[in-house]
């Protein structure tokens, strides 16, 4: 059975994969079971959408493959700590569990600036668990920045 870590290295292929086109490196897989169900990599700039971040992207592709918006016994996999849009995506789309890699102190949502995944008055609770090869996935993230302000 694929680990954790085994799937967020999939996930690092999709921030990768964004990055390469100039966006900023976040990527997610959806999971269920064993199986990848879908993949997402950030592109807001290229698509000219504020809402196309990694997380949104594998949820949408997620629903399309499974013929519905509610993605239950499904883990998500992102490499950086979901925002508050994502978070609130996640809850709704009644998403199993979330397991990230970086946290993100300017606008994470699972603990860095506020927990969306403990509101005791939404509909379905998220276990989330972040860290997942943590170094890794921020690394991708300061070297992306480091090169734009090169």
């Amino acid at each position: 059975m694929p680990s954790d870590i085994e799937f967020m290295r999939l996930a690092i292929e999709q921030a990768e994969r964004a990055g390469r086109e100039g966006e900023v490196p976040v990527g997610a897989v959806l999971v269920r079971g064993e199986e990848v169900i879908a993949a997402g990599a950030n592109r807001p700039i290229g698509a000219h959408d504020p809402t196309a971040h990694a997380e949104i992207e594998a949820l949408r592709a997620g629903g399309r493959e499974l013929g519905s918006y509610r993605l239950t016994d499904t883990t998500l996999y992102v490499t950086l700590e979901p925002c508050a849009m994502c978070a609130a995506a996640i809850v709704h789309a009644r998403v199993r569990r979330v397991v990230f890699g970086a946290w993100d102190p300017k606008a994470g949502a699972a603990g860095s600036i506020l927990n969306l995944f403990a509101v005791p008055a939404l509909n379905h609770r998220v276990d989330v668990f972040g860290g997942v090869l943590m170094q890794e996935c921020a690394a991708l993230l300061q070297s992306f920045f480091a090169a734009r302000r090169a």
